[in-house]
């Protein structure tokens, strides 16, 4: 996750680079002053991740202090260790120069962005899109990797399914991940000489300082609900950690979906310059106008339906029309797609030669455990929706009316997040499903029970006070509640397993099982006897 090729940098060239008023370093009582000059071609801030010429960071943690590590980072060949003053008990006694730095976090993206030269104004750096919001940050990005690559460009990804520079594929664990991760990639990108990059930018990543250093040639905004308050503690909050992308510093320009409140807030704030996108007739929503009476820059019109997806029009300004489709189910999937046609024209490329590309149908490609389809008969999908906008919209996206078929879902929720969405999700689903069936996601070290009786409790309550006619289980562990949605299911209806999409592992107490809601999902469709499973793609 770091280019194979660096330039040695001295500690006094990094340094002298770092954006002004970041609180520099200085060199430990008993560090010579010619330190300065030692040469670093890497930096991490884990011990095990240590390259031989790297800086080591030694941060504070939630649990034990990086410093503890320095002596097997040294060991591992670091060139020198910078810590901060609480950090300094732990480095006595190394042979390698040691610094000390406050506010250490602060220094790690933009430390990294100099010694990897990830992002240099030379031009050499590829193009970089980042997409945030709550909802349809993976499948957003997918579009644009698929769409640049229709245009003939070598594309770059990172994102929580996957990292690829390339052809070549990294396994991710993180939505976005560690800041000198984040810059290694982005340097190996350049290395490479890719044209362009997309990337998933989460909440987190900005609150936890792992893209500073980053600036994005263009960003983008989804959607903004209720979602990782656990970390944000209010809406509020959380909307000001995303609107922190839309500065000067972390981008150029923008691209913000207005169909809610906090995309028209964030357009109308924004201090770079914003194209706005309206998606609303996707979804049936009331259409935008800025306070002035003006609609947004570009509409989505002409929607129609295209086998399980949909064909759409662009209009912008001047009269401009682009033509799209794409063959996810789903509206949203409409918004995603119009929000990655936008970002791309915003990125320099000429309406016409966009156009090209749209005609290639880049937009019906497979993401994995996005709306994924195992079976026709049943219909059965596998989607990542975890919080209560995600389920919504895709229960209702795969209701048909008129057709006698029914919903069958079956989801959970996480343990140690947020937990006054469980039962939310749990009256979401009670409104839109046939069959509710709840059942584990990923607990973690919470009791399963519990939060099957947090997200349970919803769905009655809905069921009650509107009368619902939906059917209730709870059915754990996960693999059993899928089969017996399965055994439930007739050839007409639509199974939705929902809240987990790729993910191959579920954390109980410690302890990573394997399970994949495909491979469960494809499994009890043979066992009882149904046929037109879809290919199969699973990631491992």
């Amino acid at each position: 996750m770091r280019p194979t090729r660096v330039s040695p940098v001295t500690l006094a060239e990094a340094v002298h680079a770092l954006p002004p008023g970041l609180p520099g370093p200085g060199p430990a009582p008993g560090t010579p002053a010619d330190a300065w000059q030692v040469a670093v071609t890497g930096l991490s801030i884990s011990s095990a991740d240590v390259v031989p010429g790297d800086l080591y960071l030694g941060l504070p943690g939630a649990r034990h202090h990086g410093a503890r590590f320095a002596a097997d980072a040294v060991a591992a060949e670091a060139a020198a260790v910078l810590t901060d003053e609480a950090g300094l008990e732990h480095v006595r006694g190394l042979d390698v120069p040691v610094f000390t730095a406050p506010e250490l976090r602060r220094l790690v993206g933009p430390l990294s962005a100099v010694i990897f030269a990830s992002r240099p104004d030379d031009g050499s750096a590829p193009v970089l899109l980042g997409v945030t919001g709550t909802n349809g940050k993976t499948t957003t990005t997918y579009f644009i990797n698929s769409l640049l690559g229709a245009l003939g460009r070598t594309t770059g990804l990172i994102g929580t399914i996957e990292i690829k520079a390339g052809d070549e594929p990294i396994p991710s664990t993180l939505t976005t991940p560690e800041s000198p991760q984040v810059h290694g990639l982005l340097g190996l990108m350049r290395e490479k000489g890719l044209d362009a990059a997309a990337m998933e930018v989460s909440s987190h990543a900005i609150s936890y300082r792992r893209v500073d250093g980053v600036r994005y040639d263009v960003a983008g905004f989804t959607n903004l609900t209720q979602d990782h308050l656990d970390l944000h503690g209010s809406m509020e909050e959380y909307f000001q950690a995303k609107a922190a992308l839309f500065t000067p510093e972390r981008a150029r320009r923008a691209v913000v979906t207005v169909d809610d409140e906090w995309g028209a807030r964030l357009a109308g704030q924004a201090r770079i310059p914003v194209l706005s996108l309206d998606t609303s007739a996707a979804s049936g929503g009331t259409p935008f106008r800025s306070e002035s009476g003006a609609p947004a820059d570009w509409t989505v019109r002409a929607l129609t339906r295209r086998g399980l997806g949909h064909a759409f029009e662009l209009h912008g300004p001047d009269g401009a029309v682009l033509r799209a489709a794409t063959g996810l189910p789903g509206t949203f999937n409409v918004s995603n797609a119009a929000l990655a046609a936008v970002m791309v024209l915003a990125s320099g490329v000429p309406a016409a030669r966009l156009q090209e590309a749209l005609d290639r149908d880049p937009f019906t490609v497979e993401v994995p455990g996005r709306m994924q389809l195992i079976s026709e008969q049943p219909a059965a999908i596998v989607d990542f929706a975890h919080n209560p906008d995600a389920l919504s919209r895709t229960l209702e996206s795969v209701r048909r009316p008129g057709t006698g078929s029914r919903v069958i879902a079956v989801f959970g929720a996480t343990g140690q997040r947020d937990e006054t969405k469980r039962p939310l999700m749990g009256a979401v689903a009670a409104r839109l499903a046939d069959v509710v069936i709840v059942t584990d996601d990923d607990p973690h070290d919470e009791d399963e029970a519990r939060i099957r009786a947090g997200v349970l409790a919803g769905a009655r309550e809905a069921q009650r006070a509107e009368s619902l006619p939906c059917e209730i289980l709870e059915v754990a562990p996960r693999a059993a509640a899928i089969e017996r949605a399965v055994q439930l299911a007739k050839p007409a209806d639509t199974i939705v397993v929902a809240g987990r999409g790729h993910e191959v592992w579920q954390e109980v107490k410690g302890v990573n099982l394997a399970l994949d809601d495909r491979v469960e999902l494809r499994q009890a469709l043979t066992k009882h006897g149904f046929s037109g499973l879809s290919p199969e793609r699973v990631e491992s």
